[in-house]
């Protein structure tokens, strides 16, 4: 499958085109440019390492944009095991844009739950190209108190611009969603972890983001406010959402300076999408180990390091 390059990566595909001109000029001819391939393969991966070396913000917001990105349900299919999907909130209906069940994580059993956006228009439309209405953080809920009964961790991978400010959503209350969901989280008696895959926009990320261990991988991005919706407001036109983004410290390693997230999963070369086995592997690796160092932990010191950890941000001490 040929994956969309964005903009910071043409020179990369222009390097990679010449590098195939070469080898086709090779086949059925007897030239021997081996020394020529290899010395173009070199350059190709000296200049892909450089450039993801040095990532803007704005360029991490792109790669977890990408339309080729591992979504929710493809890191179930890869990362869990004997996944059974769950629906229905039980006071309004399903919500596609939240799928969520039954699943096994290495040793753990657990509830995951997570967005789930679409590739294509008509899938777009099933998932509310992943923003949620308030059904969704209702049947999060729900899944995540029959986790508490069972005594089973609860996994959220959060990849959302925001949750969805349509009429219906607000006719049936989905600020109250999001904040019924904060509160009864702050207090749910099992382990919780939380992995920003991708985008993790402002109240939709939050509404399944509080958690014992809040993760990101390395090209996801956390955020009260989209970069344009920033954009908009401070410089009143969204094309200085590059600099918006460097604002607000949105990025993995930005947020765990700040005390935001607690541990950045690492991607393969060239963002998750290049390799979505590999990165399957990483975050089930990361949740694992998460959930190793927390189910033992008894409830009560779990429940007072989660209120530390929440009540400690954003606290600062000046020399």
């Amino acid at each position: 499958m040929k994956i969309q390059a964005l903009e910071f990566e043409k020179p990369i595909v222009e390097l990679e085109q010449k590098l195939e001109e070469i080898k086709k000029h090779v086949q059925g001819q007897d030239i021997d440019l081996d020394p020529e391939v290899r010395t173009m393969q070199e350059k190709v991966e000296a200049t892909r390492r450089e450039i993801y070396a040095n990532l803007t913000a704005w360029q991490r917001v792109q790669i977890a944009r990408h339309t080729s990105r591992p979504f929710f349900l493809d890191y179930v299919d890869k990362a869990f095991t004997d996944f059974v999907e769950l629906k229905g909130d039980r006071l309004f209906g399903d919500d596609a844009s939240m799928p969520g069940g039954l699943a096994k994580v290495g040793p753990h059993r657990c509830v995951v739950i997570g967005q789930q956006k679409g590739r294509d228009v008509k899938e777009n439309l099933l998932r509310n190209f992943g923003s949620p209405h308030p059904e969704g953080y209702r049947k999060a809920l729900r899944l995540m108190r029959m986790a508490e009964k069972f005594r089973l961790p609860v996994v959220a991978l959060i990849d959302t611009p925001g949750a969805y400010p349509g009429v219906g959503a607000e006719e049936r209350h989905i600020a109250e969603a999001i904040a019924v969901n904060l509160r009864e989280m702050m207090v749910l008696e099992t382990p919780i972890v939380a992995v920003v895959i991708g985008e993790g926009g402002s109240g939709g990320a939050l509404g399944i983001g509080v958690a014992d261990r809040v993760l990101m991988l390395e090209n996801a991005y956390y955020s009260v406010i989209s970069p344009e919706g920033c954009a908009a407001i401070l410089w009143k036109h969204r094309k200085h959402a590059p600099e918006a983004a460097e604002a607000l410290k949105l990025n993995a390693s930005e947020l765990q300076k700040l005390g935001v997230i607690d541990g950045v999963i690492p991607e393969p070369l060239g963002g998750a999408h290049r390799d979505p086995e590999a990165a399957s592997l990483l975050l089930r690796d990361a949740i694992v180990t998460a959930l190793d160092e927390l189910v033992p932990v008894a409830t009560n010191k779990l429940l007072q390091k989660r209120y530390d950890k929440f009540r400690g941000m954003g606290r600062f001490i000046e020399g």
